[in-house]
């Protein structure tokens, strides 16, 4: 830059000043001479009297309204700054100041950049959720102790049942207690007793018939089972409810549930978890809408169904009831939606499920009693029972 005459000609003009021990706005004259900025004290607090000097190799600039130029000095502990608005003051500070970011252009920069590291960091959250957190639950869910799955899914039932008992039928929400359901209630235990035996889960299972028409079962995590009296109707032999029940059984073993709430809710719904807190900051609620609404994969749909199969060969039943109920429901194209849903390419599931080879003749896995009365677990209520029970 080439020196010249108006350069060093120095220039005054009015400012504000704050010396950084207080807020008091303080009205100055600024004299930009050659080589620094001079602070002078406004006529009536002694003409002339030098406040402050500030070298222009020190000035910084700061965030200011547009037409306002703010300034302050670089290594100052103390936060004095300057606030001109004269433009041919300004300009003159600009031209001396060889280091000032003329015209704000670095710290718009500074901002642009900001920005981008934000858009930046927000893209790196969503990767991460979308591809990192699957892989890093299916890492961790091996060493998420049973009791700790055992409690949260207990947590989730809780939260759970309002929102399936939509009737609001309270404690007639679930069948097998009135005297009446009794026998079916017996049965029910029996054929989850043979499965319970040879899956040797290393928990005990909570299988459940509540009163919904939906032909659909659920399993949660740590073990509860619901099963809706609508698959109940809908099938046709003990071995196809058990193959039903299988199931979800075999989500239960894989630990699906657990892994899917991990997946969606996050980390830091792990550490809490871990630490026993399942109601804090409403990490229960975000579980169990998280298993109400989120639908198993493909390949985890296969590995349960391949787990109905093994379970029922080794219980002596049927390997391919699964299949033959799933047909049935897909078959009624109003009643199979909702477990169409919930089960996706389920053609393709019974396929497979058909094509495993069968050793030997399997028998029903309950007699005709015993399937006549689990048939008849949810005994019709009374006329006015239905929104006439509070709601657990």
């Amino acid at each position: 830059m080439t020196d010249t005459p108006a350069m060093h000609a120095p220039l005054r003009g009015p400012a504000v000043y704050f010396d950084g021990t207080s807020s008091v706005r303080n009205d100055v004259v600024v004299e930009a001479d050659a080589k620094a900025l001079r602070i002078l004290a406004c006529r009536g607090q002694g003409r002339d009297r030098v406040l402050d000097e500030w070298p222009y190799a020190e000035l910084r600039r700061m965030s200011a309204p547009e037409g306002v130029l703010r300034l302050g000095r670089r290594g100052e502990t103390l936060l004095a700054r300057l606030e001109i608005r004269a433009p041919e003051l300004a300009a003159a500070i600009e031209d001396r100041a060889e280091a000032l970011d003329r015209g704000g252009a670095a710290e718009r920069r500074l901002r642009r950049q900001i920005v981008a590291l934000s858009f930046a960091a927000a893209a790196s959250l969503v990767v991460t959720a979308v591809f990192g957190l699957p892989a890093l639950a299916s890492r961790i869910i091996p060493l998420v102790p049973l009791a700790v799955e055992h409690k949260l899914g207990d947590a989730i039932d809780r939260n759970i049942r309002g929102t399936l008992d939509s009737q609001h039928l309270g404690s007639a929400f679930a069948c097998g207690a009135a005297p009446s359901e009794a026998a079916g209630r017996a049965a029910l235990d029996k054929l989850v007793g043979k499965l319970e035996t040879v899956a040797a889960l290393p928990f005990p299972l909570h299988v459940e018939v509540v009163r919904r028409a939906e032909p659909n079962a659920m399993a949660l995590p740590g073990g509860h089972v619901y099963i809706d009296d609508g698959l109940i109707a809908k099938a046709q032999t003990p071995d196809e409810l058990a193959g039903a029940l299988a199931h979800e059984i075999g989500h239960v073993a894989h630990r699906d549930g657990t892994r899917t709430v991990l997946q969606t809710a996050g980390l830091s719904f792990l550490f809490g978890m871990m630490l026993g807190d399942f109601v804090g900051g409403g990490a229960v609620v975000i579980a169990a809408r998280t298993v109400l609404k989120s639908s198993y994969s493909r390949r985890v749909e296969a590995s349960a169904d391949a787990y109905s199969v093994d379970l029922m060969a080794k219980a002596g039943g049927d390997p391919h009831a699964l299949a033959a109920i799933l047909k049935r429901i897909v078959g009624d194209k109003n009643e199979g939606m909702k477990l169409l849903l919930d089960h996706p390419e389920t053609k393709d599931r019974i396929a497979a499920i058909d094509a495993v080879a069968v050793a030997g003749t399997p028998l029903p896995l309950l007699d005709a009693a015993d399937w006549s009365a689990l048939k008849q677990i949810c005994a019709p209520l009374p006329a006015n029972a239905t929104g006439n029970v509070s709601a657990h």
